[in-house]
This record gives C-alpha cells, sequence and structure tokens, in this order.
C-alpha cells in the first residue's frame, strides 16, 4: 500500500456521450473508488457518482460540478473542502403534486436517516419547461425554457442561507420509444444527461454554489430484461437521494480571480484550499479529450490518462495532437496513477524500453533540452491541500 502523499486527481466522463463506463447513473462508481484509493484525493463530477437511489461517500472524493470542475481547471477556482453543506432545495413548478411529495419525502428521509442539513425549499413561479434533444454526434442535450425563473429561484436560496443547492426539475416522458428501450438494455445514449448539465451549469455559474439536478420522472414499469447498468435507475421514485449525499460535503468554490459570482478579496494561499496547480493526473476517455477541463489540463504539462471507454464521440488525442497515457481500462489507469504519486516513470514499466536521448556537446545552449512530457512533470509543484 503506498505512503505517498496524495496526488490529486481529475475524473472526467462527459455526460450525454454514451460511455460504455459512466454513462449510467453511478456506473462510473467503481472507477471513482478505485481511483479515488490509488491516488489518495479524487475531483469528479456528479455525472459520475450520482447512482440514483444509490450513492457513495469517500472523503477523498470531491463531489464538483462540471462547469466548476471546468473553472477549477482553468485556475478561475480553488476547492475548499468543508465539514458540511446547508442544502437548499429547487423544485419546478411543474412537477405533479404526487411526485413532488416523493421528493420532499426524500428529503425528509435524508434529514432523519443520513442527518444532513436541508432547507429551505423554494419552488419556481412557474413550469421550467424542460425539452430534450440529440445533436448531429449523438450526444444529448436540451433546453429551458424559462432560465430566469431557476435564477431567480437560486437566488432565494442564497439569500435564504443555502450553501449549496439540489435542482429537481420535470422532465418529458416517452416510455414507448425505442430510444428508452435501447437505453434499458444496455445501448445507446442517456438522453436526460445533456439537460441537467445545462441546468447545473446555468445555476452554479451564477451563483457561484455547488450544485447539482435530479430529474423527476415517473417510475417505469417493471423490464426483467434490464440491463444491470440501469438497474440503479430505477430502484425508486426519484434520483435525488444521491444528489443530496453528494452535495452535503461538496467543497465550496472559492473565486481566485475578480468578476465571477462570490469573489471579493482574493483567498491567500493555505493548506485548506485545493487549486489546479497541485493536480498531479486528469484521467479521461480516450474518445473525449476535447472538454475544457482535459485541455486545460494538457495546456499546463499535466499528465493525461486517457481511458479505453467507447463513446458516440472520436475526439481523441491523434485528432488534438495531445501526448497521453494510454490505459485500456480503469484499472489499469489506477496502475499509472499509483505509479505517478510514487515518482515511477510510467515509461519505466513498457518495453521495449527506449534507449536514453544524448546530446552533442556543440549543440547550441537549449538545444535538446528535455521538458517534461506526460508522465514526466517536473516535482516542483507547492504541497498540495489535504484530501
Amino acid at each position: 500500500m503506498t505512503t505517498s502523499r496524495p496526488l490529486p486527481t481529475l475524473l472526467v466522463i462527459p455526460t450525454g456521450i454514451g460511455c460504455e463506463l459512466g454513462g449510467y447513473a453511478g456506473d462510473g462508481l467503481p472507477a471513482a473508488r478505485l481511483l479515488a484509493a490509488a491516488s489518495g484525493c479524487l475531483i469528479t463530477h456528479p455525472n459520475v457518482m450520482n447512482g440514483a437511489s444509490l450513492y457513495w461517500s469517500d472523503s477523498r472524493i470531491h463531489y464538483v460540478e462540471g462547469s466548476a470542475l471546468d473553472r477549477f481547471a482553468a485556475a478561475g477556482i480553488g476547492l475548499r473542502p468543508v465539514r458540511r453543506q446547508r442544502l437548499g432545495l429547487l423544485l419546478d413548478a411543474g412537477i405533479e403534486a404526487e411526485l413532488r411529495w416523493r421528493h420532499l419525502q426524500v428529503a425528509e428521509g435524508c434529514r432523519a436517516s443520513l442527518g444532513l442539513e436541508i432547507g429551505p425549499v423554494v419552488t419556481t413561479d412557474a413550469p421550467l419547461e424542460v425539452s430534450l434533444c440529440l445533436g448531429g454526434s449523438g450526444a444529448s442535450w436540451g433546453q429551458l425554457g424559462r432560465p430566469e425563473l431557476l435564477l431567480r429561484a437560486g437566488h432565494m436560496l442564497k439569500a435564504a442561507g443555502a450553501t449549496a443547492i439540489a435542482v429537481v426539475t420535470r422532465f418529458p416522458e416517452d416510455n414507448s420509444s425505442e430510444a428508452l428501450a435501447a437505453y434499458r438494455q444496455g445501448s445507446g445514449v442517456d438522453a436526460l444527461a445533456g439537460a441537467e448539465a445545462v441546468i447545473s451549469h446555468l445555476l452554479s455559474r451564477e451563483l457561484g454554489l455547488p450544485c447539482a439536478h435530479a430529474p423527476a420522472l415517473s417510475p417505469l414499469p417493471l423490464d426483467p430484461g434490464l440491463d444491470p447498468r440501469a438497474a440503479g435507475e430505477e430502484l425508486g421514485y426519484t434520483f435525488l437521494a444521491c444528489v443530496l449525499v453528494g452535495l452535503s460535503r461538496a467543497p465550496d468554490l472559492v473565486p481566485l480571480v475578480p468578476g465571477v459570482p462570490g469573489s471579493g478579496a482574493l483567498p491567500a494561499a493555505g493548506a485548506d484550499l485545493l487549486r489546479i496547480e497541485e493536480v498531479g493526473a486528469v484521467v479521461a476517455p480516450a474518445g473525449a479529450l476535447g472538454g475544457a477541463a482535459v485541455l486545460a489540463c494538457a495546456e499546463r504539462g499535466i499528465p493525461v490518462i486517457a481511458v479505453h471507454n467507447p463513446c458516440v464521440l472520436n475526439v481523441s488525442a491523434a485528432v488534438l495532437g495531445l501526448e497521453v497515457l494510454p490505459a485500456e481500462s480503469y484499472a489499469a489507469a489506477a496502475g499509472l496513477l499509483v505509479a505517478l504519486r510514487e515518482g515511477i516513470s510510467p515509461s519505466a514499466l513498457v518495453r521495449p524500453l527506449q534507449r536514453l536521448n544524448t546530446i552533442s556537446a556543440d549543440r547550441p545552449s537549449g538545444a535538446g533540452e528535455s521538458h517534461p512530457g506526460p508522465g514526466q512533470r517536473r516535482d516542483d509543484t507547492p504541497p498540495h491541500a489535504p484530501c
């Protein structure tokens, strides 16, 4: 077992692109737990951690909404661990009365059984009018008909003392669609995920608070042939429980640049503030490397571990001109993280072992100078915040 200090690591599995692992609610959790154990400190987003009625708490895992993860990678914010968040609950006025009660009872159950601090509850002035779409690539996305009502309710919760916000909106349904049937059988793309990202991104950027979304849907009829990855989504009436648990200890989003929500005097460097400079690796699907967080890390020279995890995209290292550390699985990615954490060059684990590059003494100064590449980052970063 490693005794080295943690190696803060980003895990990105983009939403709504049909990843073989991580394309369903919570089926990325085992990989997240493994990478957290390997790195000692994992920063990932709700799409990876949310398992509908299922969830997993781990003090080594930071639950960070997707747009906040991008801002963190771009050095716009730092992450400050907290003991607990006060969770505001934002409900869409389009949720029917019975379904609304089901969600309120989940919140009450989380208060009674898990000791979470939840409240107040704010309902939007009118339905938010969520619509779902598929892009030309096959990735899902969506729109809000009344985004101003979402933001108004969010500001009300923040003014009432909420430090993190769980959002539940009514999603359109077509239980007889071929796409839904295929998804339940283990193929296709999560049609809800893209719209969920739109909602949480909008709210988190506006308020500067941790946010996550749960769709309100009617229960589906029993399907004995359900794919195991879809099973967690059909255990109960809501997806809210995992969102409340994840947000309950989500780190504060601390602005590092002027002009963003919540900014004032910039924070002094401290042992409790995690910044992108301390991150030692980013892990992402090999076909989905074009996201803002991955590219920002690559630009900083942070090693990118590209995992074989098929999806509808093909934005690969070759397309982008990136140097990456390839991994055939998340288990292999965990091994690379242990190597980086222990200061072992990943190139030393590959055969044949390449010969050393030699430089002639009569070459101009600086020519052939060695620069850190993937897995060879110079160890000159400051001590990181504890996970």
